[in-house]
């Protein structure tokens, strides 16, 4: 079995202050109630595609050990710490050189550990065929979201043909649009959403990143010489400091010319904000969304209200509003406002 999972976990949400916050990020959270947080969510959707000893966790050296209490099934030593945050090309070559050290046929999918997926099936269905293409190819293949909506908070992937649940070529990737030119991707059917989930083979990546992004990728070599020795540790905290801060998306994505895209409407969202979350809790008859503690509601509309459990949460009189309180911090912000929540908390 040479597939792998790597979940990169570093991230600190800060559009979801208070909950999500730089000791507890919202990857680490039950946000929707459901009584398991968005890592155990990402990890189980993947229980079908890869056994649990064949996946990978990058993250933070603080939260390696919130990550080793809600994955225990993960081995211990492949929970991954960065000494510092380089952005996702660091953090993922790091994992795909790990990888290949103990596995050079390994085919591998990187996923975040913080976004939504509904249908499920689906998903094993796109990974699947994914892996197929990228198991024995120099492909890479990332995974596209069908647009339900003209959304100016994604990035897009364009493709050079329509069509869902097959493996096409990307003409490009696009950055966030505004809503006119968001309106018109929509329309034109082959422009999907960027939902950070690749899938390619160990030889592949590291042969990419050698090309695109030698600077990273020759001090990932240096790191791997010490791989399984007593000195690995001070020899990634001295070196992974030193790799170029970028994404994966500008390390290599955008400069390789073996890009595919398999696109899908899995119900997937990055709940990256309080409005996304709302969406995916079912409401009451006035249209409000409660999480968490005893949440008492009157005369209220529209409003999500996300609270500690032990907490009584009291509302009155507010329409369209996030309500958030976690360990002593409270938010009362209208929804049309939560573009600046980050902008407030700081």
């Amino acid at each position: 079995m040479h597939t792998h999972v790597v979940i990169m976990a570093g991230g600190i949400g800060s559009r979801l202050w208070p909950a999500s916050t730089p000791d507890m990020p919202k990857q680490f959270m039950d946000l929707l109630g459901v009584g398991k947080t968005m890592i155990q969510l990402t990890f189980e959707r993947f229980s079908s595609i890869c056994p649990a000893r064949n996946v990978w966790v990058v993250t933070s050296e603080r939260y390696a050990d919130i990550v080793r209490s809600q994955l225990p099934m993960v081995p211990g030593e492949q929970v991954l710490t960065e000494p510092e945050p380089r952005n996702t090309a660091p953090c993922i070559a790091y994992a795909c050189w790990k990888i290949s050290a103990c596995d050079r046929e390994a085919n591998i999918v990187v996923t975040p550990a913080d976004a939504l997926v509904l249908d499920t099936v689906r998903f094993t269905s796109v990974i699947s065929t994914a892996l197929s293409r990228t198991r024995d190819s120099g492909s890479i293949v990332t995974v596209g979201i069908a647009p339900s909506r003209p959304e100016t908070g994604y990035g897009y992937i364009c493709a050079e043909e329509k069509g869902l649940d097959k493996v096409v070529k990307v003409s490009q990737f696009k950055e966030k649009p505004n809503i006119t030119t968001a309106q018109e991707y929509l329309k034109a059917g082959n422009y999907f959403w960027n939902a950070g989930i690749f899938v390619w083979n160990a030889a592949t990546i590291m042969s990419e990143m050698r090309a695109h992004s030698p600077q990273i990728a020759g001090i990932m070599d240096r790191i791997a010489a010490s791989f399984g020795t007593a000195s690995e540790a001070d020899v990634l905290k001295e070196l992974f400091p030193q790799c170029e801060k970028i994404s994966i998306d500008y390390a290599v994505m955008e400069k390789s010319a073996n890009i595919y895209v398999i696109a899908s409407d899995i119900g997937w969202s990055d709940l990256g904000s309080w409005s996304s979350i709302k969406q995916h809790i079912p409401s009451d008859e006035n249209g409000n969304v409660k999480v968490g503690g005893d949440v008492r509601l009157f005369n209220t509309s529209g409003t999500i209200v996300h609270a500690a459990k032990e907490k009584t949460v009291i509302v009155d009189g507010l329409e369209n509003y996030i309500v958030a309180e976690s360990n002593g911090r409270l938010l009362v912000c209208p929804l049309s406002d939560e573009q600046l929540i980050k902008q407030f908390s700081e």
